[in-house]
């Protein structure tokens, strides 16, 4: 029996998909400052949705007394070899202080020192309690005027015409319902890529890994299959964590001053360096050369260090705190394991994403992207995050759009509708969602630099992953649901597809390893100067077309095609 779904039309003047922090943000400014109506779609619950859903014990990205966000964008720019949007940087890095300020209005407690200033942790780091900050974001959100937010809606698609976007559609993940949402404006904030790699735990702990495993790349594969402009994909993001509980390290390294050491105790980092990736790729080259298991020294640290570290991960990521207690041992009696992720395509960390201008507005017409889907603009954490939502915000304000209707019959929505019914029709595929992601996470980890490669690939190896992968997406196209919560997993599954894809075509197309890990291309080895430029793509008549631009030196960008 055919299923027939219902289908519920959605009207306002600016979408938001994605209610994590830089959705919750970006509604809100547009609330305070507009009579625009919002509405926002989120997949999970926008209590706890996105990265912060668990907490954070710091922000990362804070102009610290002394320091001004020049020296932030500065640091960025080297971190990522040259390689980064200084408008986009810059542009967040003024807005990091103000962003916090608004934050510790809603209940954000922030941590100070005897004279009332906030602690640091480094040079660019505040420590905070933050285990509450998502569910005082979604308080105020849920508080504010003209906003409505769809929790449980799996948003698939963009509708677009001639290059402008009108809205999106979706289904519900319990209810019989397709939402076609139509809006004026849209942003796109639903975060970046995991689950693409084989993950560094197996079988029932496969999710225990660095990034949300929920966080599927569909900002970014709707975005590419509508058209749009993307950036910078092959700056993969491979975090360098506590082996086993795949908890932060920074805590260590920045908190207490810990060193990266080898099984013979001596200091590698001073050897590799000490940007993002050098710290991963150290660890990989001395794991590679039988120096093996490798450290962050915690055992030369003071027993007051100890409580500090133990209620910092309670507050964060208590697997970590479990493991010391359970091995009998406290963190200065015994050094920490560490070991990389697999691979991650992240726009908070790395560069990856929507080519955007200054104003965060793609090269689709009413189209916005913030977080970790929005590209250029690496090492902008919780704080870009919140900044490009208000940044997006303000210039939807700007555009006046509130008489603009959008009233239309997309035959695009029809033909998505009898797409999703087709899936819940009764059937037995020849292999299971879960079976043909396993199938991609090892195409992936094995030909595209996953950590069974020690993340290193060649032009080779990225040629059978690409044909791999293409036989893996057609073979998803015959994939069964038996209800609307099966069917999420089958558009997580070809979101997934779809961003490996291009993955696959960025890594191609930047001959040259200018990120040891992040891109370590056997067959070009060095850095090339040619290849300082963006790498960028874009979807157009069913292939992927690979477009190189100049590095952006002025104050404020705007798409000239």
């Amino acid at each position: 029996m055919n299923k027939k779904l219902e289908h519920k039309i959605i009207a306002a003047d600016v979408l938001i998909i994605g209610g994590g922090t830089a959705g919750c943000f970006a509604a809100l400014t547009l609330s305070q400052n507009s009579s625009l109506s919002v509405v926002i779609a989120e997949k999970a619950n926008i209590k706890r949705s996105g990265c912060l859903a668990a907490g954070v014990n710091a922000i990362n990205a804070y102009i610290v007394k002394g320091r001004k966000p020049e020296d932030y964008v500065a640091y960025a720019q080297k971190d990522a070899n040259g390689i980064v949007r200084k408008d986009l940087l810059l542009t967040a890095a003024q807005r990091f202080n103000s962003v916090t300020k608004a934050m510790e209005e809603l209940g954000l407690v922030i941590l100070k020192d005897e004279e009332g200033n906030y602690v640091t942790r480094g040079n660019r780091n505040i420590k905070i309690n933050g285990e509450n900050f998502k569910p005082l974001l979604a308080r105020a959100v849920e508080e504010a005027d003209r906003v409505t937010v769809l929790n449980q809606v799996n948003v698939t698609d963009l509708l677009v015409e001639e290059n402008r976007v009108k809205g999106a559609i979706g289904f519900h993940i319990s209810d019989e319902i397709v939402y076609e949402m139509r809006a004026k404006a849209v942003l796109v904030a639903t975060g970046g890529a995991a689950g693409l790699y084989k993950p560094n735990n197996p079988g029932f702990s496969r999710h225990k890994m660095w990034y949300p495993p929920f966080n599927t790349g569909a900002g970014y594969a709707m975005g590419i299959r509508a058209g749009a402009e993307m950036t910078t994909f092959e700056m993969r993001f491979i975090a360098l964590r506590c082996k086993d509980t795949i908890a932060p390290t920074g805590t260590i390294a920045q908190g207490v001053g810990a060193k990266q050491v080898n099984s013979k105790g001596e200091i590698y980092e001073e050897k590799y360096g000490i940007t993002t990736s050098e710290r991963v790729y150290g660890t990989v080259k001395e794991n590679q050369s039988g120096n093996g298991p490798c450290y962050l020294r915690t055992s030369t640290m003071g027993e007051e260090k100890d409580e500090e570290l133990l209620k910092a991960y309670l507050n964060m990521a208590p697997s970590q705190t479990l493991k010391w207690l359970e091995s009998g041992k406290n963190p200065s009696e015994q050094d920490v394991e560490i070991s990389g992720t697999e691979p991650y395509i992240v726009g908070g960390h790395t560069a990856s994403g929507y080519w955007v201008n200054t104003n965060r507005e793609t090269t689709i017409h009413g189209l916005y992207a913030a977080g970790d889907v929005a590209g250029g603009c690496p090492q902008k954490y919780v704080t870009g995050a919140l900044a490009e939502g208000e940044i997006a915000a303000f210039d939807i304000i700007s555009k006046g759009i509130k008489d603009n209707e959008v009233e239309h019959d997309f035959a695009f929505v029809h033909e998505k509708i009898r797409e999703y019914e087709t899936c819940l029709q009764e059937k037995n595929p020849v292999f299971s969602t879960e079976e043909l992601e396993e199938a991609m996470q090892k195409v992936m980890d094995e030909y595209a630099g996953g950590i069974s490669v020690h993340y290193q690939f060649n032009e080779t190896q990225l040629s059978l992953a690409e044909e791999k992968i293409s036989q893996i997406a057609a073979l998803s196209e015959k994939l069964g649901a038996s209800d609307m919560h099966e069917l999420m997993f089958i558009y997580e599954l070809k979101e997934r597809l779809t961003v490996c894809k291009s993955v696959i075509a960025h890594l191609r197309n930047r001959r040259e390893t200018r990120w040891h890990s992040f891109n370590e291309n056997l067959d070009y080895p060095g850095l090339d100067k040619k290849y300082e430029t963006y790498v960028n793509s874009r979807l157009a008549e069913g292939s992927i077309q690979i477009i190189y631009r100049d590095l952006v030196k002025e104050d404020f960008y705007e798409h000239k095609n």
